[in-house]
């Protein structure tokens, strides 16, 4: 007598499922954090490029940019920017070490995407307080 092989399950995966049934795992964010942050600094680039040469162009324009990084709207965008490089890196050195096969096993994946959300949220905390001039 044979057993039967289980017939497939196939699950609809409309939006609301997702929210209710379908938790994404820790290295599943990490991921898609990684990709966004790479969107956002890529996308950021030629504004940043652009406030470096305006910067670089003589001293009183290095002056005008001193005074307008006072301002708390580009502080902010700074931090976006300082969080989007530190979680792309973190994540990155992430991924190389797993393209290593060093662990993936579910449990190191699963503490490795957790310290690069630890490290990188960390770092960017670090940077605001000196950026925002707390210490």
């Amino acid at each position: 007598m044979s057993a039967k092989k289980p017939s497939r399950e196939f699950r609809n995966l409309d939006l609301q499922l997702i929210a209710t049934k379908y938790r994404l795992p820790f290295a599943g964010k990490v991921s898609i954090l990684h990709r966004i942050s790479g969107v956002l600094l890529f996308l950021s680039l030629p504004v940043l490029i652009t406030l470096f040469l305006y910067s670089v162009a003589s001293p009183e324009t290095f002056a005008q940019m001193g005074v307008g990084a006072g301002g708390v709207f580009l502080k902010l965008v700074a931090l976006v920017a300082l969080w989007g490089f530190m979680h792309h890196m973190c994540a990155g050195i992430r991924f190389l070490i797993l393209d290593l096969h060093i662990g993936m096993d579910k449990v190191s994946a699963q503490k490795s995407a957790i310290a690069v959300l630890i490290i990188s949220l960390t770092l960017t905390v670090i940077f605001a307080i000196k950026l925002f001039g707390v210490l």
